[in-house]
């Protein structure tokens, strides 16, 4: 993430108390869904400057991996006066080698463990996140058929938006990365929260966070119930966030800052401008308006060269990528509840 031009003009705003609550109260959480979705969060005008000066520029960025994309899916067509949807894809990696460190990143070293499509609906008052399961099996520009986690291997960020685009048909706007460590660092930061899983009600520090969102082999459904640990973990951590306790405390926010800074990439067309924009038009926004679910799947096999795989469903998923390009999730997720695996759907392993 770069800053941008008018950065100086933001803070000269921000310093003499020229920024309006409701503005500020959005940036919250528009930055919490990117940090916490993605994992960072903005409060008070003074965090704003801090945030600005520091942690923007300590940032590890991605750079533009856009610009070598050619054939892309067109954006959701919007009427007059109404806002298009923004769209994230979101890369979790393992601390192994970071994909949160673009610097680290070399030709089949690095595969992503968690993969995210996530859209802030064109009104701003919905947000939807898609799981995409590691393990997935689909077609891979240049390599074929291979799991989808092997695309950043293959191609880095490019590559990686260049595959869900082709296989949804959602134009991504802007992409970011974040290593698994911020489990840790975010659960610790907010004092740990509580999560509720078939086993009980369980606090969790962090360390106990990270391998609650890492264990796949103990659960019944594998990979599949780890997605959902780390849905039920997001979205515990975000009711901590969004606490008045936590908004209300510069130290909180500011140590959310100073430990996302190290372990959160984004693209570099995401200025602070742009920032401050969609947090202003997500002022209203009901945390229980964020939908979690995972991509719609047929079963698991093998493919021809031996690799256990994921089968999506695609008849299922060609309808959810409809809704996703019409903007249209949350309507389409409360009309096919009982055939979509949601966070809500059922207790969590």
């Amino acid at each position: 993430m770069s800053e941008s031009d008018s950065i100086d003009d933001f803070l000269a705003g921000a310093s003499d108390g020229n920024t309006p609550k409701k503005k500020t109260n959005g940036i919250k959480v528009t930055l919490l869904v990117l940090t916490v979705i993605l994992a960072m969060v903005v409060g008070t005008v003074a965090t704003l400057a801090y945030f600005a000066n520091r942690s923007v520029t300590n940032m590890q960025e991605l750079g533009d991996p856009f610009a070598e994309l050619t054939d892309r899916p067109t954006r959701a067509a919007t009427t007059d006066g109404e806002d298009a949807p923004v769209n994230f894809l979101i890369m979790g990696s393992d601390s192994r080698i970071s994909a949160g460190d673009v610097n680290d990143w070399k030709f089949g070293a690095q595969r992503t463990d968690a993969l995210m499509l996530l859209q802030i609906s064109g009104d701003r008052q919905h947000i939807a996140v898609m799981s995409i399961p590691r393990d997935s099996w689909v077609t891979i520009d240049g390599f074929g058929e291979a799991k989808i986690n092997a695309a950043y291997s293959y191609g880095g960020p490019a590559l990686t938006i260049k595959t869900v685009e082709q296989l949804t048909g959602v134009h991504i706007d802007h992409i970011a990365a974040v290593d698994f460590t911020t489990f840790e660092q975010l659960t610790d930061i907010v004092g740990g929260v509580d999560v509720s899983t078939t086993d009980g009600t369980q606090h969790l520090n962090g360390a106990d966070a990270l391998k609650f969102v890492r264990e796949r082999y103990s659960l019944p459904r594998g990979d599949f119930d780890r997605v959902r640990r780390q849905q039920l973990w997001m979205s515990a951590v975000m009711k901590k966030v969004l606490s008045q306790e936590t908004l209300s405390s510069p130290t909180k926010i500011m140590d959310i800052l100073n430990s996302m800074s190290e372990y959160v990439s984004f693209d570099d067309s995401l200025g602070i401008t742009d920032l401050v924009s969609l947090g202003s038009s997500l002022r209203s926004l009901d945390k229980d308006n964020i939908i979690m679910f995972t991509a719609p799947v047929a079963g698991t096999g093998t493919s021809d060269n031996g690799q256990s795989i994921v089968n999506l469903d695609m008849d299922a998923l060609t309808s959810v990528s409809k809704a996703f390009q019409t903007d249209t999730v949350s309507s389409y997720v409360a009309l096919h509840s009982d055939s979509l695996d949601t966070l809500t759907s059922r207790p969590v392993d």
